[in-house]
């Protein structure tokens, strides 16, 4: 290659890099100045709403019957029959287990003993009374020994029959005279549902007495007749009375809603980890058709304030100063002013608003994020 094309290649070459220069240079340029122009930010528009604005408290608990009975035997010994199971529905008076006693060996003893003393003295008195009664016709006796003779001999049979009876209920629970009152047979003391039974035959049970509550046979409850159970805390607990209507939300049976009445509030509240609860009692108002276990955990929503078709607003849209709430207008297309408005009460989530705005108002709200753009719909 000649000298002159050597030297144009080189003229060339710097120009090229030149060029290259000065179009780094000019893009840096743009760039800065892109990066220094404030960014436009485009904000959501939010419409006034109309909708109806319920002011609640929510408590936590269960579901329970308002008469749930457990029933004790009156006799310690082995269950030898049970006649109920659960779930089943039975009547006041119903039998529901028979009790088989096993008698104390010395009790036992002590009545066979006075039994046999009790026959030996009625046989005697009873010599006596046939002597005295032969005299006596013969007129050989006075009517006086005859009268107490008669007596001693009555006494001595009646102690005769208490005897046997004794030994009849240290053996058996149950005398002769009085087979259907016998405290053997253990029977329901209200009408409703057998919710438990937590004893098999073959157990042993206690009697209740004032040292020993007892061996439960049965749990019987009236399924009819619920109410719910739960707890307040204290900051909740002075907005509401007795009278509220409660909304309840059972988890096991989501698809309904139970209505009740709020009527009991504990005059003291209890720790509960570290926060005061109130307990809290309201009568379930069940349809014909409407059947709750007991037990059920459920959640109870109290109304403490209602509005019907008033104006909303989104909470967040809200923004205040000092003692004055506001919200910005949209007057011309993101272009905003503040109003003062007057509020009322909130669900948490939606505010009424008593004036400052009307249903057409178009109100400002969150940025839009202009980095997301909607993804491409793949063919």
């Amino acid at each position: 290659m000649s000298n002159n094309g050597v030297s144009i290649f080189k003229k060339v070459v710097k120009i090229i890099g030149l060029t290259l220069l000065l179009a780094v240079f000019i893009g840096t340029l743009v760039f800065l100045y892109k990066k220094s122009q404030p960014k436009i930010e485009i904000f959501e528009i939010q419409n006034v709403q109309v909708r109806d604005i319920i002011k609640k408290t929510v408590a936590t608990g269960s579901v329970i019957p308002r008469k749930e009975i457990e029933i004790k035997p009156q006799v310690s010994g082995i269950v030898e029959k049970i006649f109920i199971v659960a779930g089943q529905k039975i009547k006041n008076g119903d039998v529901i287990a028979r009790v088989k006693i096993i008698p104390d060996m010395v009790n036992l003893n002590n009545a066979e003993s006075r039994v046999n003393r009790a026959k030996l003295t009625l046989e005697d008195a009873r010599i006596d009374f046939d002597r005295q009664t032969t005299l006596f016709g013969k007129q050989v006796t006075s009517k006086e020994e005859f009268q107490k003779a008669k007596l001693t001999f009555n006494s001595a049979k009646e102690e005769a029959e208490a005897a046997e009876n004794n030994l009849e209920l240290i053996r058996k629970g149950v005398t002769k005279n009085s087979a259907t009152t016998t405290n053997t047979l253990i029977r329901s003391t209200i009408e409703g549902m057998v919710l438990d039974v937590p004893v098999k035959e073959g157990f042993s049970v206690i009697q209740a007495n004032t040292f020993n509550a007892g061996t439960t046979i049965g749990i019987i409850a009236d399924m009819n007749d619920m109410i719910f159970q739960g707890k307040v805390d204290e900051t909740e607990v002075g907005k509401i009375k007795e009278g509220m209507n409660i909304e309840l939300t059972i988890g096991a049976i989501a698809t309904e809603k139970f209505n009740a009445v709020l009527k009991y509030i504990a005059p003291k509240g209890l720790i509960d980890n570290g926060a005061i609860q109130f307990d809290i009692k309201a009568d379930v108002k069940l349809n014909e058709n409407q059947f709750i276990r007991s037990g059920y955990s459920a959640n109870a929503n109290i109304v403490l304030e209602k509005r019907d078709s008033v104006l909303s607003i989104p909470e967040g849209l809200l923004k205040f100063e000092k003692d004055t709430a506001y919200v910005e207008i949209e007057t011309t297309p993101q272009k905003f002013e503040k109003r003062l408005v007057k509020t009322g009460i909130s669900d948490g989530i939606n505010m009424e608003i008593i004036s400052g705005l009307s249903k057409s108002d178009r109100l400002k709200g969150a940025v839009v994020d202009q980095s997301k753009k909607p993804a491409e719909k793949k063919i």
